[in-house]
């Protein structure tokens, strides 16, 4: 059995934050149905790096999010179209949108207009700023949404500040809080029987994520300092220079920072005032890193993982991508997978990375062709040949 059996969403989103929230409903077993605009779909279909996916509205920006999905095609501005989109709403459990607040009120489907189709409905909005406020029909990207937020002013240094991301962080974010509220909202339902609507905004979502950085200012008075690959809870803590090379070394315990100094051969820096105690390595960071660093460019940065892990001293390379993807541990967890596109060949993929131990989740189908199930669901809500005919003629699919 699968987690998300007969549960039936309607996907209604675009681009990023709401393709990101099904896929993972979709990985997790539950039938979702892209529901596209028949003048090319999705726009992610449009984006990615191989201009030959482009053309066939599978760009690879498309691929990474809409794998285990069935598309349709209905333009809502048509009838007929809002009434198959009606008897769909009367099948299913989850309808997701991320069009600006009001659209889906304009179109005639609003939360309150769904519930009298079907009232167990679980109608999740997700937007940039949310339904309400002051900010809330204002267009957003994830690239406005990491500035209001605040995440680029906390990261880098005093060099290079303010510094984005370098992924759509806040879509993604926005996506994964979606996800998550609809399976708090499918369990409610469950034991209640009712529906509800779940309002999504892209800046509320990513603000948590920089909980300790804001709890240092909400509770503690304390402004944010641009560390770039320093981590401001401990010291020594960051990136720091080998010989052919970089390592990212972590001794975030005292025991930590103590076998670091030994193992690095300056063992009197346990006891110099400037560094014997947490806070105050903190303070002298900058005082205690060329010290380490005078004995890490002794050695290559495999050589030094190798030794500090066994001391039970967190530490790694650091990755490229490519080596990332490819990383023996990503391999063994089966974090990527390849399935087969019959236009294009193998494609790898990300596999939902939650191990189930009785409803394992997994890819089952690539991401599907524009209007790959129109017929297929049409059939199934009881339309023949002719009437589809007829459906095409007046551009409602």
């Amino acid at each position: 059995m699968k987690l998300l059996e007969n549960i039936r969403v309607l996907d209604l989103t675009n681009v990023l934050s709401g393709p990101f929230a099904t896929l993972h409903l979709a990985l997790l077993g539950a039938e979702v149905i892209k529901i596209e605009n028949p003048d090319g779909g999705d726009l992610a279909r449009k984006l990615g790096n191989v201009n030959e996916y482009n053309k066939q509205l599978m760009g690879t920006s498309f691929l990474a999010q809409n794998a285990n999905k069935k598309s349709i095609t209905l333009n809502l501005k048509v009838p007929e179209a809002k009434e198959i989109f009606r008897k769909l709403v009367k099948t299913s459990d989850v309808v997701v949108e991320n069009f600006r607040p009001g659209v889906m009120d304009r179109l005639g489907f609003s939360y309150e207009e769904l519930c009298k189709i079907n009232p167990k409905i679980i109608f999740c909005a997700i937007s940039g700023f949310g339904k309400t406020g002051p900010d809330a029909f204002k267009p957003a990207y994830d690239q406005i949404i990491q500035g209001l937020s605040g995440v680029m002013a906390i990261n880098g240094d005093e060099r290079l500040n303010p510094l984005r991301c370098g992924f759509p962080v806040c879509d993604t974010v926005g996506g994964l809080n979606a996800a998550f509220a609809i399976m708090a909202a499918l369990y409610y339902r469950e034991h209640t029987g009712e529906g509800q609507f779940i309002d999504i905004a892209l800046l509320d979502s990513i603000m948590p994520l920089m909980g300790w950085v804001a709890a240092n200012l909400l509770i503690g008075g304390q402004q944010p300092v641009l560390l770039g690959n320093d981590n401001f809870t401990a010291a020594p803590s960051g990136t720091f220079r080998t010989k052919n090379g970089y390592i990212n070394i972590a001794a975030n315990q005292q025991k930590q920072w103590e076998d670091l100094a030994d193992t690095l051969g300056v063992p009197e820096l346990k006891t110099d005032p400037r560094f014997q105690e947490r806070d105050t390595r903190k303070a002298n960071r900058r005082l205690l890193t060329p010290l380490l660093e005078e004995k890490l460019l002794h050695n290559s940065t495999e050589y030094w993982v190798e030794i500090l892990n066994e001391k039970g001293i967190p530490s790694g390379d650091i990755s490229s991508l490519e080596g990332a993807l490819t990383s023996g541990q990503i391999k063994h967890r089966q974090s990527i997978v390849d399935i087969n596109e019959k236009g294009i060949g193998d494609i790898k993929l990300f596999n939902l990375t939650a191990k189930f131990s009785k409803t394992p989740a997994r890819v089952d189908q690539p991401p599907p062709r524009l209007s790959a199930h129109t017929t297929e669901i049409l059939t199934e809500l009881g339309y023949q040949e002719a009437d589809l005919k007829a459906l095409k003629e007046k551009m409602a699919i």
